[in-house]
């Protein structure tokens, strides 16, 4: 293995400086973590990270201690937001220390790019909760997905449902920025407050692996009965071989209340398992208390607790 160069004073260096052979250990401990931890293949989103570093397009930073890079984080910035992409470290050399250096590198980056106003988190590695930003605390469930004859088919009078498609994907995300007005979680993730950064969203989660592989089979979507019209979808991917994930529960408020949203769920768990997954996860924020109720329901369980942070 190639030596670093020059190494810092400081315990981090910009990534564009670390050879993606030095980030190796750091990304196959990681792959494990989702892993054993999760039920996720990370192997998709180490891919992107080693390619971005291997062309030195990525910004973020390496945790250096002694000879070795022991950890790194990355971000992007986009639209006068920025976005904490990842931050792992190490068991060995993991420390509140350490990770806050990380964590520190990057949101003083951000803060010193021109146009950045606010800066999002949710990262599932982090052991150490930051000393700033505004916390929410979110919940990832599981749900085994070996008998679902538990689960009855709820008939919706006034709606219709049929599998998603790309071509609504503007009117989901016309839904999406009506469904979350004023919702906690327009609070965590700004784009659910317009139908453009719903348009980001949606696009970020069909076409990138950051929440698995979009799986069109178990991606629904239900329509008004009279007009028509958009009132809920149910978005799938595959996050492992046998591991299928809800990337997007949304219900028009004229629907909630109805029944619709259980009934969207269970139709993509009965498509997961029908192809194959014998589990299925989804994140929800803890202080959502009514979607959590359903979810148990459901037969979900906390599998872990996270925090999703926001610096404004």
């Amino acid at each position: 293995m190639a030596a670093l160069p020059d190494w810092p004073a400081e315990p981090v260096m910009e990534l564009r400086r670390v050879a993606t052979a030095q980030l190796e250990p750091v990304l196959a401990e990681e792959t494990a973590a989702w892993e054993s931890g999760l039920n996720w293949d990370f192997r998709p989103s180490a891919d992107l990270v080693r390619r971005f570093v291997n062309l030195q397009a990525l910004s973020g930073y390496a945790l250096v201690v002694g000879s070795q890079v022991a950890g790194y984080s990355y971000y992007v910035c986009e639209d006068g937001k920025g976005l904490v992409g990842d931050l792992y470290v190490l068991r060995e050399f993991r420390t509140r220390e350490n990770e806050h250096a990380l964590l520190n590198a990057v949101l003083e980056a951000m803060r010193h790019t021109t146009g950045i106003r606010r800066i999002e988190a949710q990262l599932m590695m982090l052991a150490s909760p930051p000393p700033t930003g505004r916390e929410h605390a979110r919940l990832f469930l599981e749900a085994d997905l070996g008998d679902l004859r538990r689960l009855p088919a709820r008939r919706i009078p006034d709606a219709t449902i049929a599998a998603w498609g790309e071509h609504r994907q503007e009117e989901t995300a016309r839904l999406i920025a009506t469904t979350y007005h004023g919702h906690i979680d327009s609070q965590i993730n700004d784009q659910y407050r317009s139908v453009a950064g719903a348009r980001r969203f949606l696009m970020n989660i069909v076409q990138y692996p950051g929440c698995g592989t979009f799986f069109a089979p178990a991606s629904f979507a239900a329509a008004n009965a009279e007009d028509q019209l958009l009132c809920g979808v149910s978005l799938a991917s595959r996050v492992a071989g046998t591991t299928g994930h809800i990337t997007q529960v949304c219900v028009a408020p004229s629907h909630q209340g109805t029944g619709l949203g259980y009934e969207l769920v269970r139709r993509s768990l009965l498509a997961l398992a029908a192809n194959g997954c014998r589990t299925a996860s989804l994140t929800v924020t803890a202080s959502n208390e009514k979607a959590i109720r359903l979810y148990e329901r459901m037969g979900f369980r906390t599998r872990r607790e996270f925090s999703a942070y926001v610096w404004e």
